[in-house]
């Protein structure tokens, strides 16, 4: 069973078409939250998902669109566009995000948004972290997003603290025979890895493998859009160069 893995994609429908594109054939498609905030397409965006996705989760700009976070508890120029994308929302589409968990389980897998012990706000972002909610993790495997960072993390044993990190190296499947793993496929719509190519994740069930993705999108087209609506100069900037 092949698995497209996604996280954030943040309204980038350029983003999401070029992964969707460049995936090939898939058995199911996972995705762990953020479909808005940041990008101009959130509608879109949701339509998309909404048909493809067998599991979908809730993230914290899910939740600030939503009213569950008060939204001054985003940065000024995330908040706008949090705003913006309240008053574009249909109800049937503010109905589907009200509907998606934060975290939940699939084939002895747990997946979650941000973290095992803390779905919707903790940022797993360094080893003392990940060591944490590898401790927290329900299952053997844990799959998250939150961060926009592509990542790795394995602990060959939970009982001795020792922690490998595991940079992306694209297309190179990943053995996940044994273990704990935490893994990130970093984000569709907004990568902060320097890298500001679409990032996306295969995970094959029966082989246990993870593979890591990348693909070029038009982030022109994206950048104009969000020019048009005035959005705010950091977050159009930003997409041309992965941070």
């Amino acid at each position: 069973m092949r698995i497209l893995v996604l996280s954030d994609v943040h309204g980038n429908l350029e983003a999401l078409e070029a992964v969707l594109a460049d995936a090939g054939s898939w058995d199911a498609l996972w995705f762990l939250g953020d479909l808005v905030g940041y990008g101009p397409d959130p509608v879109a965006c949701i339509d998309r998902l909404q048909v493809l996705a067998a599991v979908a989760l809730a993230g914290n700009h899910d939740w600030g669109v939503l009213g569950r976070i008060p939204l001054h508890t985003f940065n000024p120029a995330a908040r706008r566009v949090l705003e913006w994308t309240r008053e574009q929302l249909p109800p049937r589409q503010v109905e589907y995000l009200m509907g998606l968990p934060p975290q939940t389980e699939r084939e002895g897998l747990t997946l979650t948004h941000g973290s095992p012990r803390a779905p919707i706000w903790e940022y797993i972002l360094d080893p003392y972290t990940a060591w944490e909610n590898i401790q927290a993790l329900p299952t053997r495997i844990g799959l998250f997003g939150h961060t926009h960072v592509a990542v790795a993390y394995h602990a060959p044993d939970r009982e001795k603290p020792r922690l490998h990190i595991l940079e992306p190296r694209y297309d190179e499947p990943i053995d996940l025979a044994s273990g704990w793993w935490l893994l990130n496929p970093g984000s569709v719509g907004q990568p902060r890895d320097g890298d500001p190519r679409a990032a996306y994740a295969i995970l094959d069930l029966e082989a246990m493998t993870w593979t890591f993705r990348r693909v070029p999108y038009p982030i022109a087209e994206t950048q104009a859009k969000m020019r048009r609506l005035g959005f705010p100069s950091f977050l159009i900037e930003r997409l041309a160069y992965g941070e």
